[in-house]
């Protein structure tokens, strides 16, 4: 059974990004259909796959990450800049086998971030 999964590292503060909103959508050409919409737990995970089973076709999607309100609520003594540098982080990515495990992690900081597929 496939799913989809997540998590949020906070490379600046070397810590799981806790409480960061997290959308998920689907594309299909042009369109942006919403699917989901979570928060990352205190260890920087999603409390369930995103998507699993049946819920989880072949396709492209799209994960947004609001890093910017994070680190506006969690960067002490150092004020960011306004705008932020990074703010709402985009991912876009394929899903070319639905029956496998797709996880797609974070790391992130104030100024940078990155991504793979884990597993």
């Amino acid at each position: 059974m496939g799913k989809l999964t997540t998590h949020v590292l906070d490379t600046a503060n070397g810590r799981p990004g806790a409480a960061i909103k997290v959308e998920l959508f689907a594309l299909d050409g042009h369109t942006r259909r919403a699917l989901k919409t979570t928060v990352t737990n205190h260890d920087g995970r999603c409390d369930e796959p995103l998507l699993e089973g049946a819920a989880l076709v072949a396709g492209e999607y799209e994960l947004v990450f609001h890093a910017g309100a994070y680190f506006a609520a969690n960067t002490a003594g150092t004020p960011l800049p306004t705008p932020p540098f990074v703010n709402q982080v985009v991912l876009r990515f394929g899903v070319a086998d639905a029956s496998a495990h797709y996880h797609v992690p974070l790391l992130v900081s104030p100024w940078s971030y990155s991504t793979y597929r884990g597993s």
